[in-house]
């Protein structure tokens, strides 16, 4: 039985000079085969009216592309003007708690409404003068009602750690899991270039030990001990045996192409992100048509 074909995908958060409708075409045409779409002010905005309605006209598009879809809510200020990412499911304030977890649970409908094969998120900073204990039980309680909203809608949470955040880790990624109860509906984003960065292992061992709860897959290089999202080919990462181990868990998902600092010129990391993952992963890995050269 042959592993099940990677399939690249790009996210906006790299595309924000662009308009979405250009950026899903731009997409397509480059042949990746779906996006990661990061609700933002700019695309596809969580916050404005008539979401509903905008929701079905990209999952309308979307489809006419023949592109899939991870949602994202990595937006930096989609929420407050003037703190990044916040506020958090950390905050001290629970009124603005609740804002991050109804941003979130709001999303939820939109990933489901668009047939979105996972929704991503985080956990936050530990604000100054927060306990470590009291931020993991103030993120369990903040999240509890977003895992609901989930499971009933049937949509998989995908919790990325991210460098800094209280779930920074893998480690820290089953610790959350396993205060949930350890959810069906609570997976994993894996973030390759973290696992280069800070993880014990190497990302290909990271890899496999995630297989189980792998729920959407970012990627990008990166260096050791630097959190810098980085174009493919000016870190550290040797990509061959990690796509290989990708591809061997069996992974349906989107792998996204993670660069959220590179968006002035988008199109150009899009087209040569796409072009070097090819070249990277295993050949058993990618379909048909790309393995023989033939039109994306």
């Amino acid at each position: 039985m042959t592993a099940p074909a990677l399939r690249f995908g790009y996210g906006t958060n790299g595309l924000t000079d662009l308009r979405l409708d250009d950026a899903l075409g731009l997409l397509a045409d480059l042949g990746y085969d779906g996006v990661g779409l990061t609700l933002d002010h700019m695309h596809l905005d969580p916050l404005a009216p008539d979401l509903a309605v905008r929701t079905a006209e990209v999952a309308a598009r979307l489809s006419s592309l023949g592109l899939g879809v991870t949602v994202e809510t990595g937006a930096r200020y989609v929420l407050d003007p003037r703190r990044k990412h916040g506020p958090s499911l950390l905050d001290p304030d629970p009124d603005l708690r609740a804002r991050r977890t109804r941003l979130l649970m709001r999303s939820v409908r939109v990933a489901a409404d668009l047939g979105a094969h996972a929704l991503h998120c985080f956990s936050g900073t530990l604000p100054p003068g927060s306990g470590e204990d009291e931020g993991w039980r103030r993120l369990v309680s903040a999240f509890e009602p977003v895992l609901d909203a989930a499971t009933s809608a049937g949509v998989d949470l995908a919790v990325e750690p991210e460098p800094g955040h209280l779930v920074g880790s893998l480690a820290g990624f089953h610790r959350l899991r396993a205060a949930l109860g350890n959810p069906e509906a609570l997976g994993l984003t894996l973030d390759l270039g973290h696992c280069q960065c800070l993880e014990p292992e190497s990302p290909a061992d990271c890899v496999r030990g995630a297989a189980p709860w792998l729920r959407h897959v970012q990627i990008e290089d990166m260096r050791r001990g630097v959190h810098e999202h980085l174009p493919f080919g000016e870190g550290e990462m040797d990509f061959p045996p990690l796509l290989d181990a990708l591809a061997a868990t069996g992974y349906t998902g989107l792998t996204v192409v993670e660069l959220p600092r590179h968006s002035h010129a988008g199109p150009h990391y899009a087209e040569e992100s796409l072009r070097f993952l090819r070249e990277a992963a295993p050949r058993a890995a990618l379909p048909a048509a790309h393995e023989e050269g033939g039109p994306a």
